[in-house]
């Protein structure tokens, strides 16, 4: 091969290489500035997420788990406590004040963004939601089906309320069926918990509440997602 035949095929060569290092730039660029229609406006919501955003995310999570936990520690103290038998458990008291404490953490957590009076009133309407669901333990833990019924009855007409407390103060990312959906899923789950440990049922009881632990974090999750969609400004970094 001739030195100048040599010589011309490596400077293709080369220029191929420039080419190709030009592209894989140019795509870069193209991407990071939301060049095309498909990605623009989409980095943020899914690509990486803002560390205020996942910070306000886990934050949800723990407040909704904190519900279902002592909710469930009521539910084991109601159904165990027998005055007349001797059994009594002490923890009852510090455990309902635990659990209604919680409601005024939620009710706080929306402050920021929908302001005091909302966050008073859904601190409000999630403390007769557990007031309600007491109603239904006892009921439970008495076999009074009369009782029972009526107190299932004003613990789903709470849950609706909920809903639609929700659903006004984020309509676009809270539709309202979707709100109800997910109250009563959580009633639902609820239910079947408090009713497999009243029947010592103990394997179906430990199912529940596995079942009520996805549910309320697919309702943490739903409730911080609206937020963080509502309000994108509050979640740049």
């Amino acid at each position: 091969m001739s030195k100048t035949r040599k010589s011309r095929r490596t400077t293709f060569a080369a220029a191929a290489v420039l080419c190709l290092l030009l592209a894989v730039c140019l795509a870069t660029v193209s991407g990071a500035s939301g060049g095309t229609k498909a990605t623009r406006g989409h980095s943020t919501d899914h690509g990486r997420i803002s560390h205020s955003a996942l910070v306000f995310h886990d934050a949800m999570r723990k407040l909704w788990e904190d519900h279902i936990t002592y909710t469930r520690n009521v539910i084991i103290s109601i159904e165990l406590n027998e005055p007349d038998a001797g059994t009594v458990l002490p923890d009852l008291g510090t455990v309902v004040d635990r659990l209604l404490q919680n409601q005024v953490d939620i009710g706080d957590a929306i402050k920021p963004y929908y302001g005091t009076a909302a966050g008073n009133q859904l601190t409000a309407l999630l403390q007769e939601h557990i007031t309600g669901a007491a109603a239904v333990l006892t009921a439970l833990k008495t076999n009074d089906q009369a009782g029972l019924q009526a107190a299932l009855d004003a613990w789903y007409a709470n849950a609706h309320e909920i809903a639609v407390f929700l659903s006004n103060a984020n309509p676009r990312n809270w539709p309202l069926a979707e709100m109800d959906q997910m109250m009563k899923d959580h009633l639902d789950t609820t239910t079947a918990e408090a009713l497999a440990r009243h029947d010592s049922d103990w394997s179906g009881d430990v199912a529940a509440y596995d079942r009520v632990h996805e549910v309320i974090l697919e309702m943490a999750d739903m409730l911080s997602d609206g937020i963080i969609a509502q309000f994108p400004d509050r979640f740049r970094h």
